[in-house]
C-alpha cells in the first residue's frame, strides 16, 4: 500500500511538472498569426545578438509626458551577454482610466505595477483577437486590498480597464512571447507604469496622490535601467522590492 502511494505521488509530480512545462495553449488564430509573424521576426534579427525564442521582458508606459493615449509598450529581448536588449516599442491603441494604479474592481483604470505571465495566462481564444492576463492582483495590490481581475493586453483596440493594441501588433508580441516558452522560459515579466520614471518626470508630478507609490516603481524601473536586466520582483510590508532575478 505503502509503494502504491509513492508511485502516485510520483506519477503526480511528473504530471504537475509537465504541465509547469507546457506552452501556451493554441488556437487555429494563434497558429496563424504565429507563422505570418515568425519568418518576418527571424529575418528582423538577423544581425543582432538576440534570437526569435529569447526571454522577454515587457515594460508598459501610459504615457510619454503625462498626456493621455500616448503610451506605448516596449520589448527586450535577452542577448547572448546576459543583459536585456531593446528590440521594438508599439504605440498603445488604447487604455482606460487616468495615470495611477487599479483600486477596484469596475474602476476602469488600467494597472501599474510589477507583473509576471505564465503560458497558462496566454488566451489565443480571446474575444479581442489574441491577449494575455498580467496576473493583476498581485501580491502588492492583494495587500493593498485591491479587487478586480481579467485585465489583460490585447488586440481589437478597445479597452475597459486593459491595454488595448492593434491586431498586427499583438500578434508580433504574441508570437515572440510564445517562442520564448516554448524555448523554456517559465514566465515573461512585464512591468506597467505611469510615464517615464525619471527625476524629472516625478518631479513634475510630486503634487500627486500616487507620488509615494510611484516612487516605488521609480525604483524596480531605476534597476533595469542600470543592470539592463528585470529585478526579481517581491512585496516586504506591503512595498515592492527588488533584487537580482534568478
Amino acid at each position: 500500500m505503502i509503494r502504491f502511494f509513492q508511485l502516485t505521488l510520483i506519477a503526480l509530480v511528473l504530471i504537475s511538472s509537465a504541465a509547469i512545462a507546457a506552452g501556451p495553449d493554441t488556437s487555429k488564430r494563434s497558429k496563424t498569426a504565429i507563422s505570418k509573424n515568425t519568418p518576418i521576426i527571424k529575418k528582423s534579427l538577423l544581425s543582432k545578438t538576440v534570437r526569435l525564442g529569447s526571454p522577454v521582458f515587457i515594460r508598459i508606459v501610459k504615457s510619454k509626458d503625462g498626456s493621455l493615449n500616448d503610451g506605448y509598450l516596449e520589448l527586450f529581448l535577452k542577448s547572448e551577454y546576459g543583459q536585456y536588449d531593446f528590440y521594438k516599442s508599439w504605440p498603445i491603441c488604447t487604455y482606460s482610466g487616468d495615470l495611477g494604479p487599479k483600486l477596484k474592481q469596475g474602476d476602469g483604470q488600467s494597472p501599474e505595477g510589477f507583473y509576471f505571465v505564465t503560458p497558462s495566462r496566454m488566451n489565443p481564444y480571446s474575444s479581442y483577437h489574441l491577449s494575455f492576463n498580467l496576473g493583476y492582483p498581485n501580491a502588492y495590490d492583494r495587500a493593498h486590498g485591491r479587487t478586480g481581475d481579467y485585465l489583460m493586453v490585447h488586440g481589437n483596440c478597445v479597452s475597459i480597464g486593459c491595454y488595448a493594441m492593434t491586431d498586427p501588433v499583438i500578434e508580433e508580441v504574441y508570437t515572440i512571447m510564445n517562442a520564448a516558452y516554448d524555448k523554456g522560459q517559465p514566465y515573461v515579466r512585464v512591468h506597467a507604469f505611469p510615464f517615464p520614471m525619471t527625476d524629472e518626470n516625478m518631479a513634475i508630478n510630486s503634487g500627486n496622490t500616487n507620488i509615494e507609490f510611484w516612487r516605488n516603481l521609480k525604483t524596480g524601473w531605476d534597476w533595469f535601467e542600470t543592470h539592463r536586466k528585470p529585478p526579481n520582483v517581491t512585496v516586504e510590508s506591503k512595498t515592492y522590492e527588488f533584487g537580482p532575478a534568478n
